[in-house]
């Protein structure tokens, strides 16, 4: 236990530098933007948890359902002994949908930034599934360059669930997709979640829910800011701001400006303008061409899609082209 700690340090470490050089190049560049995945330290991964089960919050309980239809024929697709490999798994509460469903797994890779969700999430996988091999990797997979040499000798099944795809930009979804690729081998498969194009008030409301759950979770990123990099921010004069812009197909979020103010961030001073912008977050809406679009720029075909009776969202299987 003494050993590891020192590295644990240093990761830990290494994980704030991270977020500080990202946060100052952000705010210095114009429009402002802070990548999304700084939206996800513990507080955030558990906020984000919570806007799931919410009435307005759609996709979490449609895909969920689409899911539990279709696990036998995905089981059967995957076939037995392959090792299951998460892309953000966060709590991985759909993943047990795919566990109950495929008993032979060689074993589940769960792959997330947040440590102590990744941790806590394993520990209840490892109590919870006995017999199987957790295998969790602490990384952003938009750079994951290998998986745990204990599953390169399985098919591997990759999952990417909850419309995380569309929280990338069209040519980070194509990169994403070809590692995943590289990643999955040319024996596997990926499950991938995706969310449809749909009427505009519906994508509205699901995120600017009445309970203020989504506007909590951007704005906890400002609370993040205030903890690890000695900001100043005043979370009461800044605001959550979603909404859909037809023409790019995305719901846009960002935390607005309430007032012309400065902030103190990691020793430097940023000043704001009365209702500017900073971004955190797309998440694009997509079509049947557009999906068909981007499995064949990353190097898969679709073999199968799944989608509940309104057709809100689908869940796609891909397997890797030859």
């Amino acid at each position: 236990m003494n050993v590891s700690l020192p590295v644990l340090d240093r990761v830990e470490a290494g994980d704030r530098e991270e977020f500080r050089e990202a946060v100052l190049a952000g705010l210095s560049r114009t429009p402002r933007a802070i990548p999304p995945k700084f939206l996800y330290d513990a507080r955030g991964s558990e906020l984000f948890d919570a806007i799931c089960e919410l009435p307005e919050y759609y996709l979490t309980r449609t895909e969920t359902g689409i899911l539990a239809d279709c696990t036998p024929e995905l089981a059967r697709l995957a076939g037995p002994g392959c090792a299951l490999v998460e892309f953000g798994s966060g709590s991985s509460v759909k993943t047990r949908l795919l566990l109950d469903a495929m008993p032979n797994l060689a074993a589940y890779v769960p792959i997330d930034i947040s440590r102590h969700h990744l941790d806590a999430t394993a520990a209840r996988l490892r109590r919870d599934y006995p017999g199987l091999r957790v295998e969790p990797v602490c990384a952003d997979y938009m750079a994951l360059e290998a998986l745990p040499a204990d599953v390169n000798g399985a098919p591997r099944l990759g999952f990417f669930p909850g419309s995380t795809i569309g929280n990338l930009e069209p040519h980070e979804a194509t990169a994403f997709l070809r590692r995943a690729r590289t990643l999955l081998g040319d024996r596997g498969a990926m499950v991938l979640g995706v969310d449809l194009r749909k009427v505009p008030q519906r994508l509205h409301d699901a995120y600017n829910d009445s309970a203020g759950v989504t506007a909590a979770f951007t704005l906890n990123l400002l609370r993040r800011m205030n903890r690890e990099l000695d900001a100043t921010f005043d979370l009461a004069r800044f605001a959550h701001d979603a909404f859909y812009n037809p023409l790019e197909g995305r719901i846009e979020i960002y935390f607005r400006s309430l007032a012309v103010q400065s902030v103190a961030v990691a020793g430097r001073i940023f000043t704001f303008a009365e209702g500017e912008r900073v971004h955190t977050e797309y998440s694009y809406k997509y079509d049947d061409a557009g999906i068909a679009a981007l499995a064949k720029s990353a190097g898969f075909t679709i073999d199968r899609t799944w989608t509940d009776p309104a057709r809100l969202f689908a869940v796609v299987y891909l397997e890797t082209a030859p």
